[in-house]
């Protein structure tokens, strides 16, 4: 279980912060303070904590469609050989936005977000297939994005 992470101890009081952010990132911080009965400087400095060790990034959410990329899919790749070095040379690529190992039918998923078909046909045969070690991909392309969300909260 070397690989394994292991898991951040968050009191209730970080705990009510994050959820506080997933529900509004831009929420400021004397409005988060009075949430969560702290003072602004606290709170900022229990975020900063936050965000430095890697527990949480406050970024903006966009909709690809909104901004010209009308083409997602989910690809999945199998390998030969050693498949974290095949994930490393997936997600180095500018198109791909998500890469996961995974066990099962495929070594890995790589979400892709492109302009078009023909964008994602030049990714594919230009970029993923001529990563050394990739086999064989199966593209998956999304019709209509049903439901997405990144509040799950904290436990």
């Amino acid at each position: 279980m070397a690989n394994t992470p292991r898991a951040i101890a968050l009191d209730d009081v970080s705990k009510a912060i994050i959820e506080q952010l997933q529900t509004d990132g831009r929420k400021s911080y004397s409005d988060i303070g009075r949430a969560v009965d702290l003072s602004e400087a606290a709170v900022r400095q229990r975020v900063q904590k936050l965000i430095d060790g890697g527990v949480m990034q406050i970024v903006a959410v966009t909709d690809p469609l909104q901004l010209g990329f009308y083409r997602q899919a989910m690809i999945g790749i199998r390998t030969m050989g050693d498949s974290r070095a095949v994930s490393d040379a997936i997600a180095a690529i500018d198109a791909v936005e998500y890469v996961v190992l995974t066990a099962g039918s495929y070594d890995m998923l790589a979400e892709v977000v492109c302009e078009d078909d023909d964008s994602l046909l030049a990714l594919l045969n230009g970029q993923i297939r001529t990563v050394p070690g990739v086999v064989q991909t199966e593209v998956f392309t999304y019709l209509q994005l049903k439901k997405q969300q990144y509040n799950w909260g904290t436990r």
